[in-house]
């Protein structure tokens, strides 16, 4: 039974956990409530900013200032090999070898790059299967790549949808329905972990049953980097994306990452959009009409990176680096059980439905909770009211992810004691 006690999450909190680095951020005043901060659960939607992200900017301020345009080469992070310095720790981050990340873009342009080259669709295999509660953003991606290859969306784009009266998909039906379709699918690209849900998905297995049917696998990872360790390339994936402003806490907007594995890179019959910047670099200002494209996931990119965009990744990268994804993610389970706990001592009371898978291997850092009440006036009053900054999914789910690297067991405690204050009119103490 979980203690419910203020003072337990306090007593929770004293203990000293090298994860957690939440002076390292800036937490935003308390919108309401009795506390001067805000219990912040919204970094799977917004991640909140580094200290030294301000310093990381201006760094590169001064340098435009300074050089004007040498800093190209003369800056003192030159701005020509930039994205370079970003590469070892992306891929420390995913699991990858560096020369099969690529931080450039943003997510959906790098998901629409990636179809371009591992959707290839034939006569008979030309179906993309996708999550049916998939983000809107990418069922809109695959929708287009279908119909811009001549294909109707409606037959050619298979949606995984859970059993009758369940939330979340089960592995095992993944898989039955490739084996199923398996002469029609050319490409699968699945949601690490589901933005609605908050379930893990089986990344290791969905891709070796994408394999045995002769598919590409693929996956979207907005909401699994920096979330839940990664092995993309032990785990045999042909591709995949991320965004870097959720938990990778880059900011607005930042720029994304791409994954292709290095079996791809070689291969010259691979087709592939291009631009500038995929060619190779010591041959880039030479300006020829046709690219010498690189042997890594370079070739993909296409223009010059954002530079000043480029700096909070750098921040960002360089704090996951040092506190790592197995600490992390020890801290992550170990806030997300205690959640639960509170929340499941409420679930009677205050009418409310935990969806998020509760088995270790299945979920990451976000907690959905499907809540009696319209989600967006709740948690309009949970901010306005007590002080906590969660986000919602109409009609009536609201999203709780406490972020390991800030978030504490208080900030669980008070987003359940305020959840229950009110749906049921009394605090869970």
């Amino acid at each position: 039974m979980t203690d419910c006690s203020e003072d337990h999450a306090l007593s929770l909190d004293s203990v000293d956990d090298p994860a957690l680095r939440r002076d390292e951020f800036l937490i935003p005043p308390a919108p309401g409530g009795d506390f001067p901060l805000a219990s912040y659960l919204a970094g799977n939607s917004l991640g909140l900013q580094p200290r030294a992200t301000r310093a990381e900017l201006m760094a590169d301020l001064d340098a435009w200032e300074q050089y004007g345009v040498h800093g190209h080469m003369d800056a003192d992070r030159p701005w020509f090999p930039y994205h370079e310095d970003l590469r070892d720790p992306a891929a420390r981050l995913v699991g990858a070898l560096p020369r099969e990340v690529v931080v450039m873009n943003s997510l959906t342009v790098n998901l629409h790059l990636l179809l371009a080259s591992f959707y290839r669709p034939t006569a008979i295999r030309h179906r993309i299967v996708i999550e049916d509660r998939c983000f809107s953003s990418d069922s809109y991606a695959v929708r287009s790549h279908v119909a811009f290859r001549g294909h109707d969306p409606e037959t050619a784009v298979l949606r995984l949808r859970p059993r009758e009266g369940e939330d979340v998909l089960r592995t095992e039906d993944v898989v039955q329905t490739l084996q199923d379709h398996a002469h029609s699918i050319a490409t699968v690209m699945i949601g690490g972990v589901n933005y609605l849900t908050g379930e893990l998905m089986d990344i290791p297995e969905i891709t070796a049953a994408t394999h045995e049917i002769g598919a590409f696998a693929g996956w979207d990872l907005a909401h699994a980097a920096g979330n839940v360790p990664l092995q993309l390339h032990d785990w045999d994936v042909d591709f995949a994306a991320w965004c870097s402003y959720k938990y990778l806490n880059s900011g607005p907007g930042a720029v994304a990452g791409a994954f292709v594995h290095e079996r791809h890179l070689d291969d010259e019959t691979v087709p592939r959009l291009e631009g500038w910047w995929s060619t190779d670099p010591s041959s880039r200002f030479e300006m020829r009409p046709e690219s010498e494209p690189q042997a890594s996931a370079d070739a993909w990119s296409l223009s010059n990176p954002p530079i000043m965009a480029m700096g909070p990744v750098r921040t960002s990268l360089s704090i996951f680096d040092e506190v790592g994804m197995d600490a992390l993610r020890e801290r992550s389970l170990r806030l997300t059980a205690y959640l639960r706990g509170l929340l499941q001592t409420v679930e009677d009371d205050c009418g409310v439905t935990i969806l998020t898978p509760a088995d270790d291997a299945h979920h990451g850092a976000q907690l959905s909770v499907r809540v009696p009440v319209d989600a967006a006036d709740l948690t309009e009053r949970l901010s306005e009211n007590w002080g906590v900054v969660a986000d919602d999914r109409r009609p009536d789910i609201v999203r709780l992810a406490p972020a390991p690297l800030y978030c504490t067991f208080h900030d669980c405690w008070r987003a359940a004691d305020a959840l229950s204050q009110e749906l049921s009119g009394k605090g869970i103490s």
